[in-house]
């Protein structure tokens, strides 16, 4: 899996969050977006998702060495703050939901899942009366167990406590081992294990008007 990013650049209005960036990420590696609130590494991130169309430039997605995808979204799986569950649903409903889209990791079921995630006793208890961190707990293991080649997650441990940030880091050693990987984050706990490093900073430095 390779996504490539060719002079690629974004703007809102006149402002350009980045602009000339050419980039490559591939599978079985590891990527930190990083830079301080407002820089832009949420922008970047959904960009690379496909949810952003490019203002400059272009982003390409293949799935072998020089095979193209048709489609992105199936290759993709994101969790991030901006997205929101099904409230009305149960735990158990939102991913037997989720698995009509995208398929789940090969021998994992439902129930193996949120007991792994330890949401196995609120399994029939509707989103809506979860706490904070159980949400973010939801919203993981959707982006984890989906069966996909690319994995990106935006401050990845927001709303979670010790334990659940020690689960975070458990889900990343057990199940990243052959993805793509990509992480937008200010804390350096949430991107420690990624070799990759892309400052926004740096990308504003090639901004020209």
């Amino acid at each position: 899996m390779r996504i490539i990013l060719s002079d690629a650049g974004k703007r809102f209005n006149r402002e350009w969050i980045f602009r000339h960036f050419d980039y490559s990420f591939f599978s079985s590696h590891a990527y930190a977006i990083t830079g301080p609130n407002g820089s832009g590494k949420s922008t970047l991130l959904q960009f690379i998702a496909g949810a952003l169309m490019p203002s400059e430039g272009k982003i390409s997605y293949y799935t072998g060495d020089h095979e193209p995808a048709i489609a992105c979204y199936p290759l993709l799986s994101i969790a991030a703050p901006y997205l929101e569950t099904i409230e009305e649903m149960t735990a158990n409903e939102f991913f037997a939901f989720h698995r009509k889209f995208k398929p789940l990791q090969a021998g994992m079921s439902i129930p193996q899942i949120l007991e792994r995630v330890g949401l196995w006793e609120a399994a029939d208890k509707q989103i809506r009366y979860y706490s904070s961190g159980m949400k973010q707990r939801v919203k993981l293991a959707q982006a984890f167990f989906s069966d996909t080649p690319v994995l990106l997650l935006d401050e990845p441990t927001t709303n979670l406590d010790a334990p659940g940030i020690a689960l975070y880091h458990e889900l990343i050693r057990d199940l990243t081992r052959e993805r793509l990987v990509i992480v937008s984050s200010n804390d350096p706990l949430e991107y420690a294990f990624c070799a990759h490093k892309i400052d926004m900073a740096t990308l504003k430095s090639n901004v020209k008007m």
